[in-house]
């Protein structure tokens, strides 16, 4: 079973991370197809249907995995099939009530985010949420039976199927002339899409395993009612604890587009305002879901830990998986901001709002000690204190945004960003430090910002007698290919020669660890 389950976590990681990514750079491409208006209304629509969809979604694999799983422990296959019947219920009621709220209110929705052109992919995102609480319930399943092959595959299925049709349905709308609106509404279809071939994929599979399952009895009302107030009271606590970044990102499309306006913005100004911003929101993004790949495998081995009140061992866990969100996210946060520039360019076609893409660049480093930390205090069964400081933190990220973009104007929002994830970086880390004594070894981490600022300095100061306005994109693309690597290889001999990582530490990082030292010849 330890092996299985190891195996398990493996796949589903690596699927998490493939379709994370694929979820975030398919918006490079579709900002260079339909054009900063339509990407700046997807990305307003977007936070809000996720909102939505977590709230529906998130919990309750989590929650039907646990019950299934204590349940063939006891070799109780009757209440198994009422489980998932009872949550099959719960996902269609949750999915089409959600569905109704979103669409009925679909003009309230865009309103409040303050473009009335999003009405139109917000009724049509919206219909996703009939068919993914369902969808989720099979997952939940799978995972009940300690097979997360279907999950995996059903993630990255639902994400190809996604990206590509986004990217298609956005080729074709433009050939063809069509407005802004019609073209973000239209590819909002991709994401039904999505959904409906993942569940294709999982009904088939369900039915492949359910025939070797003797006959159920009739699930009861008494038996759903029963089952259901325990699914609801596992689930719903998940589900809020996931919010996380999407809530923060929700804020903003519901407060930037109207702070836009009072600083004198107006009509489509203000999406392709807002679409420079998500810009820098994309790059985060991507760094955070590299980061997080590497980080978060040892949150569960945290949990673990804490769960058999073996302390020593959790503090051990938390101290390598700072150093590692040291590690990484320095070198990623300072890289980004140096190539802003050149970054902007060979990614979006031009160099339109680059300050402010700089200011969200480095504000990736406390995105992703966010991801982290919030995931350790989860793993220490402090998910209600990391929930409420991100609930605080939503309030503090709408003030902001309402006081600094009218006095400011864009750039007032990008500071929003980094303040916030400062401020829930440094709560975080003060409640950790009060459930936990993890070790600090400052002198790797000061290694590690003196190394990545170093290593920016190399990356940007070319650029200091360069006038990359008179660039073209091939040329910001060639700069920024033979950019990277310098940068890593620098970031590497001063880390690993100024001694900032040992390498048990080295072998210990999550895949990459045992091949580095390989290729390294360390022993």
């Amino acid at each position: 079973m330890g092996n299985s389950f190891v195996k398990g976590a493996i796949i589903i990681t690596i699927a998490t991370f493939v379709s994370k990514l694929l979820g975030s750079a398919f918006r490079i491409p579709l900002q260079n197809i339909a054009g900063d208006e339509v990407f700046g209304l997807f990305n307003a629509v977007y936070p809000v249907y996720m909102i939505a969809l977590i709230l529906s979604v998130a919990g309750i694999p989590i929650a039907i995995s646990k019950l299934i799983s204590e349940q063939r422990a006891k070799n109780d296959e009757q209440a198994i099939h009422e489980i998932f019947a009872s949550a099959s219920i719960i996902g269609l009621i949750f999915g089409f009530v959600s569905f109704l709220f979103m669409f009925i209110f679909s003009e309230v929705i865009a309103t409040a985010i303050g473009m009335s052109s999003t009405r139109l992919a917000v009724a049509v995102v919206s219909s996703t949420l009939i068919l993914a609480p369902y969808m989720a319930v099979y997952r939940g399943f799978f995972q009940g039976y300690e097979d997360m092959r279907p999950t995996a595959v059903s993630q990255v299925l639902e994400q190809f199927v996604r990206v590509t049709l986004v990217l298609v349905i956005a080729y074709i709308l433009v050939l063809q002339n069509h407005e802004s609106e019609i073209i973000a509404g239209w590819i909002m279809l991709s994401s039904i899409a999505g959904v409906t071939v993942s569940l294709i994929y999982l009904r088939f599979k369900y039915s492949r395993f359910i025939k070797s399952v003797p006959a159920y009895q009739k699930l009861t009302w008494d038996k759903f009612r029963s089952w259901s107030s325990v699914i609801l009271r596992l689930s719903l606590p998940v589900a809020f604890g996931a919010l996380n970044m999407a809530l923060l990102n929700m804020i903003d499309s519901l407060t930037i587009p109207h702070a836009l306006k009072w600083y004198g913005y107006e009509g489509s100004a203000v999406t392709e305002q807002f679409s420079i911003y998500s810009r820098g929101l994309t790059l985060v993004q991507i760094a955070v879901v590299f980061s997080s790949a590497v980080i978060l495998p040892l949150i569960p081995k945290i949990s673990k830990a804490t769960t058999e009140n073996n302390w020593n061992e959790a503090n051990n866990y938390i101290g390598r998986s700072l150093k590692l969100a040291h590690l990484i996210s320095w070198p990623a946060a300072v890289g980004l901001l140096a190539l802003t520039l050149p970054l902007n360019l060979a990614l979006f076609t031009d160099l339109e709002g680059s300050h402010v893409l700089a200011v969200l660049h480095f504000s990736s480093l406390f995105t992703s000690f966010t991801v982290l930390t919030t995931g350790i205090l989860q793993g220490l069964n402090r998910a209600n204190v990391a929930a409420i400081i991100i609930l605080m933190s939503a309030v503090l990220k709408a003030i902001l945004n309402l006081w600094l973009i009218p006095s400011y104007d864009l750039i007032g929002a990008a500071w929003a960003t980094l303040i916030v994830y400062i401020v829930i970086t440094v709560l975080n880390v003060i409640f950790i430090l009060t459930v936990t004594k993890y070790p600090l070894n400052n002198y790797g981490k000061l290694i590690m910002m003196v190394s990545s600022v170093i290593m920016g300095v190399c990356l940007v100061l070319p650029l200091k007698w360069i006038n990359i306005e008179e660039w073209t994109r091939i040329d910001a693309v060639i700069y920024t290919l033979i950019a990277v690597p310098i940068g890593g290889i620098v970031y590497s001999i001063i880390v690993l020669g100024g001694k900032g990582l040992q390498t048990d530490e080295l072998r210990g990082i999550p895949v990459l660890g045992p091949i580095l030292c390989k290729i390294l010849k360390l022993r």
